[in-house]
């Protein structure tokens, strides 16, 4: 031991014999072990039944919170579903809806069910039952139900006398578990319930939420319900018979909440209880845990407290010993985490320099590099606050408060308060010639230098606003102004200098749309959908227009839905015929049609979509499956985007017709092979008859026009030239090989005498009497 002092002296370079460092080292042996020694004895024999009160009582209460927490989750999902069995997608009639033609009602409510399965933690998946002769299962895909178990368990759900009930069995069932639905029937106030809309809680995430009622490692939790079935647990004890246990002890003891001590197999366990109200039934909640793991951390520190003082003055010494010994290793440590060790020596041989002078410069020079890091995120906060804004206005932030909006807009440099935000979309329109092959390049082209052009005007106007860029032509301007302050005459200053810029530097119109203006920042979100929508009343016309949101009268602005029809017969009419130059006419002639009655986006629109339905609609009929010809792609979402009639014929042309006529064509082509085969034979047996190309349209079910095209693809040749050059060879025949008169062959080939005096001549070169002497010479 004294080798040891003495080498850990030595390294010090602090001297035994210094009276300073002898007194140091005997108050801090005074420090360590006089204050240990009476703190553990004074917690052991005063403080460990109190503090295990303490914490009993904590451990209560954090039970009662965590109880509350789940009671609050069910609580949501309960609302929340008595909130979507009244959304529109559910209506009264949806029994009588044909979901396999109304494809589009279909999409809508698989998507919506799809919506509601990730809108909650605790839903494995929703599912839709619709009573019918043949009834119908969303889960979330359409089905229909054909087995009778299956049949009878959703239509035993719709008999049972309750709205909205827990339903504790199922088709199927996680293995050990009941498994948890929770279900509303639609149309059960008006006694003819016409279908359930089903949750299935996700067990396992369940499982978890309930082990939260144990916070230590082990324990054990569940949660029965009125039935005194246990719905689900989740043990970490080393006896698997707990939770049976505990349950056979709270039916004698018969209280509906409250905590106890209970014992067994040698341990001792704190359990608490309580009920939760649920919909149409009452749950109760059960928490085991080790007292041991409550109470054993303060009687194991007294413990060890009092243990480590009795060991005496030797591991007091050597604790004084080692803080001596430590009182320079800070420093020490702190230099060499400075990297500035070969430096000491040369300081110390400086007049008043130590260690300490090399600390103090290392720290300003800390201080300058932290300067030149937060100038640097200075330069990086425009574009985390684009980020943030990105965020806001996509709805992503839902969930912070408006106090952490605030808090957050204000670090990035904004001043929000007494202020109101106003959002300004700029959409380039008039963008209809563009090289398809390079839309996308150019597009974002002129993005840019929109966005240079509203960022130039608007450092001249507005104090606090941020430019986002929406990626489809349109930039957002996010405005924050004093509320004391009008700044809409400046808005629409700023709208008339940026429309006259983009105008004459790029040949493109503007639709420019004005929101409403709010103090509110968790107000942005809906503030920029109601700018998307209102960005809808814009008219087709190829001008500048602005759709003030403030002013605006929707009653206004639309009009009846006016649907050519006839025109829309005519297009599907032209597509079967192939006729591409028609289609292309028709379409034009259907947008002006549609805008007769009201040329607003919004009033347009829809009817553009139920073209497209129409269209489909043939092309299915077809047999050709929409997901085949259009690989996969979203139709309806890239057809929304399109804002421009001549953009949008186009894309009818490129995107569905032409795609349509070509595989159409391709399956097509074996069997034409086939037909035009048969009838090639029958023309060689029946040549010198009346043939006509009508005849032989109706022979194989279609129309002259697709025969035609039909015969000349597979042929090379057209109709009536095939069966003119077949006589003619046939005619040359019977002129070399036979005596038949003129006349008599003319007939025998199909032709009158005259007209085959002059068809022949036209095809040969030469009359048919001249041919036949000229042939015999040789």
């Amino acid at each position: 031991m004294l080798r040891f002092l003495k080498k850990s002296r030595k390294s010090l370079g602090v001297g035994w014999k210094s009276r300073y460092f002898r007194k140091n080292f005997v108050l801090i042996l005074l420090i360590t072990f006089i204050p240990g020694l009476i703190s553990g004895v004074g917690i052991y024999l005063f403080g460990a039944g109190k503090v295990e009160n303490e914490l009993t009582h904590l451990h209560e209460n954090q039970i009662d919170e965590r109880a509350k927490n789940i009671n609050d989750q069910l609580d949501v999902l309960e609302m929340s579903i008595a909130q979507w069995a009244f959304a529109p997608h559910f209506r009264k009639t949806l029994n009588e809806v044909d979901f396999v033609r109304e494809f589009t009602t279909t999409r809508e409510i698989k998507k919506f069910l799809g919506v509601l399965e990730g809108s909650q933690p605790l839903i494995d998946n929703v599912e839709l039952f619709v009573d019918k002769e043949t009834p119908i299962l969303f889960r979330p895909n359409y089905t229909t139900v054909k087995e009778d178990s299956v049949k009878n368990f959703y239509r035993d759900i719709l008999a049972k006398k309750k709205s909205i009930n827990w339903v504790e069995q199922g088709p199927s069932k996680s293995k050990g578990h009941t498994s948890m639905m929770l279900v509303h029937n639609l149309g059960f106030r008006t006694n003819s319930a016409y279908g359930t809309l089903i949750v299935k809680i996700d067990q396992s995430r369940l499982t978890e939420i309930v082990n939260t009622l144990n916070p230590y490692p082990e324990g054990a939790a569940f949660l029965v319900n009125q039935n005194n079935q246990i719905l689900v647990e989740a043990n970490h004890t080393n006896s698997p018979k707990i939770v049976s246990v505990l349950k056979k002890e709270l039916d004698k003891r018969g209280s509906d909440s409250g905590m106890f001590t209970f014992e067994y197999e040698g341990e001792k366990y704190s359990v608490s209880h309580g009920t939760q109200k649920r919909i149409n039934s009452e749950w109760t909640y059960v928490s085991a845990a080790p007292m041991t793991f409550i109470t054993s951390p303060i009687i194991f520190i007294s413990k060890l407290i009092i243990a480590i003082s009795g060991t005496g003055l030797i591991i007091a010494f050597i604790m004084a010993w080692f803080a001596s010994k430590r009182i320079y290793r800070p420093v020490a440590k702190l230099l060499h985490l400075m990297d500035k060790e070969d430096e000491v020596s040369q300081w110390r041989r400086q007049k008043g320099k130590d260690e300490f002078s090399l600390i103090e410069q290392q720290i300003q020079d800390l201080a300058k590099d932290s300067r030149n890091l937060q100038e640097q995120l200075s330069a990086q906060i425009p574009q985390l606050l684009k980020r943030f804004l990105s965020q806001l206005i996509q709805g992503y932030l839902f969930n912070q408060t408006e106090e952490q909006l605030r808090e957050r807009l204000e670090n990035y440099g904004w001043k929000v308060d007494q202020h109101l935000f106003m959002l300004v979309d700029v959409r380039v329109t008039g963008i209809v010639e563009l090289d398809e092959s390079n839309q996308h390049n150019d597009e974002r082209l002129i993005a840019m230098a929109v966005t240079n052009v509203l960022e130039e005007t608007a450092d001249e106007m507005f104090g606090q606003y941020n430019l986002m860029d929406f990626h489809d032509l349109s930039v957002g301007m996010l405005i924050a102004y004093p509320s004391q302050e009008e700044i809409r005459e400046d808005v629409y200053e700023f709208i008339h200098q940026i429309t006259e810029m983009i105008n004459h530097n790029f040949n493109k119109q503007v639709t420019v749309t004005i929101s409403k203006p709010t103090e509110s920042i968790k107000q942005i979100p809906h503030m920029f959908e109601e700018v998307k929508q209102g960005a809808g009343y814009r008219t087709y016309n190829n001008h500048n227009q602005i759709i003030d949101l403030a002013e605006l009268k929707k009653e206004d602005a639309l009009h009846q839905i006016f649907y050519p029809f006839d025109i829309e017969k005519e297009i599907v009419q032209a597509i079967r015929m192939g006729q591409l130059e028609e289609v292309e006419r028709l379409l034009f002639e259907f947008l002006q049609k549609l805008s007769e009655k009201g040329i607003n986006e919004i009033n347009i629109q829809p009817g553009i979509m139920l073209l497209f339905s129409s269209i489909q609609h043939e092309i299915i009929h077809s047999g050709i499956h929409p997901y085949e010809l259009f690989k996969g792609r979203n139709m309806f979402e890239e057809l929304s985007q399109i804002q421009e009639s001549k953009m949008i014929v186009r894309w009818f042309k490129t995107k569905i017709i032409v795609p349509f006529i070509e595989m159409l064509e391709e399956r097509s082509d074996s069997e034409l092979k086939q037909i035009v085969d048969q009838v090639i034979k029958d023309i060689h047996v029946n040549y010198m008859k009346d043939l006509s190309l009508e005849s032989y349209a109706d022979q194989v079910g279609t129309n002259p026009y697709t025969f035609s095209r039909y015969f000349k693809k597979a042929i090379g040749t057209n109709f009536i030239d095939y069966i003119t050059q077949l006589r003619i060879d046939k005619a040359k025949e019977l002129l070399l090989n036979t005596d038949m008169k003129i006349n008599d062959i003319s007939e025998s080939v199909g032709y009158r005498p005259g007209y085959f005096n002059r068809i022949f001549k036209k095809q040969v070169g030469i009359p048919p009497s001249q041919y036949r002497k000229s042939r015999a010479a040789q």
